[in-house]
């Protein structure tokens, strides 16, 4: 897995990640994206056009990355995201917590 901040403006950064997302990378995607909310990013858009693949740890870490962007009046939005995972986060009503996003532009504008 590869995360690659593609924008930062004020309190925003958008981040396309690449591979998968499992119990051996999620602790890696958790770190940095919760070093931008440390930077005071509190909206972060993670583009998952590139993500192949995402377990229960993965979904872990978007949960507490979004906790921790919540507790400071901001959000985690997802992006890009396949029509597999789309099926997992509505399986797991994590769906009403991330609603997915058609594309960067979307997540932004809505």
């Amino acid at each position: 897995m590869t995360a690659r901040v593609v924008r930062r403006d004020d309190a925003l950064a958008v981040v396309e990640i690449v591979g998968e997302i499992d119990v051996h990378t999620s602790g890696e995607l958790r770190v940095i994206l919760l070093a931008l909310a440390d930077e005071g990013r509190t909206h972060i858009v993670a583009d998952f056009t590139g993500v192949r693949f995402c377990d229960a740890a993965g979904l872990g870490a978007l949960v507490g990355v979004n906790n921790r962007l919540a507790r400071d009046g901001g959000s985690l939005r997802l992006t890009g995201v396949r029509p597999a995972q789309r099926r997992i986060l509505r399986i797991t009503r994590l769906d009403q917590l991330f609603r997915p996003y058609d594309d960067v532009d979307d997540a932004l504008t809505t």
